[in-house]
């Protein structure tokens, strides 16, 4: 009946979702819209590598939630449909953020097992991996996906020269280099040391913040395969759309469109409304900074605590508090700092002060209660 008011409400047993894995932030997408150039650029990189060639080293730049991970898995995944004498590994240099951790993730791309967890140098392991390749004729295309955290932790310059000087070491070893960044303010060619500039001479693609009917279309395309028809309308969709396009990272949009289903299922309703997605945006709006927070150090998170409880203060007098909770010195807590202005994290801005010259004054980029929270 028209009228009959559990008409609009779920089961128990039923759900919203026709694939929930959809809207998870590592789905690859068997349609990717608005993005056919940058897949044109990096095919043309990589074709070498199909012909058993070196392939062309790339940049890929762009602000966060733009599509570049993704458009890397979908031309890795093609690559190994056509071939299995080229080998892809993606490393994500979040987590593996050092010369070392990097090479240890492509010797378990590599041989299919991890490295020994001690005992093996970086020389050993360096060669271990080339020998590998040279030996079974296969090309290793390596993607050091978000490169800007080697660059934080100064590891981006010894990383690169190791990979593209592997073929003077070990002639008949063919790597190529794709880096990605996130980092809107990293200029990655100028901060390399001028070694490996002479030789690493990339191509550059980049990937703009998608607008808003861009972003309407490929939410559209995940509603579409992730729900169950008629749970989402176009008035929501687009509101949905709207609230991405203002934080400039489509995860934002992705993450809202899941966790508003699963709000409408708290209710047990059958379909998203405008209060479901209302209700999510508090969460998925700091989608980024959860991302950037799971990649700290416990003492680069101890800092960002401190730091929260003295926002707006100088560096000096933040300086003293981190050093009673960490014992560190000066120096290393400068590096810190300089890590978290540059994930955003934080604003450290320099000011004239009385008596004192320039000093840097340390405040959140964030609201306080967001990244408390998160921290705990």
């Amino acid at each position: 009946m028209a009228d009959d008011p559990e008409e609009g409400m779920l089961s128990w047993d039923e759900s919203v979702f026709r694939d929930e894995h959809v809207f998870e932030i590592d789905y690859v997408p068997e349609t990717f819209q608005h993005r056919e150039g940058q897949m044109r650029n990096l095919t043309y990189a990589l074709r070498p590598a199909v012909r058993g060639s070196r392939p062309l080293n790339v940049v890929v730049r762009g602000p966060p939630g733009t599509g570049k991970t993704t458009s890397i898995q979908k031309l890795f995944d093609e690559v190994g449909a056509q071939t299995s004498d080229v080998r892809t590994i993606r490393v994500n240099c979040q987590v593996n953020a050092t010369r070392y951790s990097v090479f240890s993730r492509l010797f378990e791309g590599t041989f299919d097992y991890e490295p020994p967890s001690s005992g093996i140098s970086f020389k050993k392991l360096f060669s271990q991996i080339a020998e590998k390749l040279v030996e079974d004729d296969r090309v290793l295309v390596v993607a050091l996906d978000d490169v800007n955290y080697l660059f934080y932790e100064n590891e981006a310059s010894d990383t690169l020269y190791s990979l593209l000087r592997a073929h003077e070491e070990h002639p008949g070893a063919k790597i190529g280099v794709i880096v990605v960044s996130s980092d809107p303010s990293l200029d990655v060619i100028d901060e390399l040391d001028s070694r490996v500039q002479s030789v690493f001479r990339p191509e550059d693609v980049y990937f703009p913040v998608y607008d808003q009917p861009e972003i309407v279309d490929i939410l559209d395309e995940r509603v579409r395969r992730g729900f169950h028809d008629g749970v989402i309308g176009r008035e929501t969709l687009e509101y949905v759309a709207e609230l991405t396009a203002d934080s400039g990272d489509l995860r934002v949009g992705i993450d809202l469109l899941r966790r508003a289903g699963l709000n409408a299922e708290m209710r047990a309703s059958r379909s998203v409304e405008r209060q479901d997605v209302e209700e999510s945006y508090e969460q998925s709006k700091y989608i980024n900074l959860s991302r950037s927070l799971s990649g700290l150090t416990d003492t680069e998170q101890v800092l960002l605590e401190v730091i929260a409880h003295h926002d707006g203060e100088q560096a000096g007098e933040v300086y003293e508090a981190f050093r009673e909770q960490t014992d560190l010195g000066y120096t290393r807590y400068s590096e810190i700092v300089n890590k978290l202005d540059q994930l955003g994290l934080i604003d450290a801005e320099y000011a004239e002060v009385d008596g004192r010259g320039r000093s840097r004054s340390l405040s959140l980029s964030y609201e306080k209660d967001a990244v408390l929270d998160r921290l705990e």
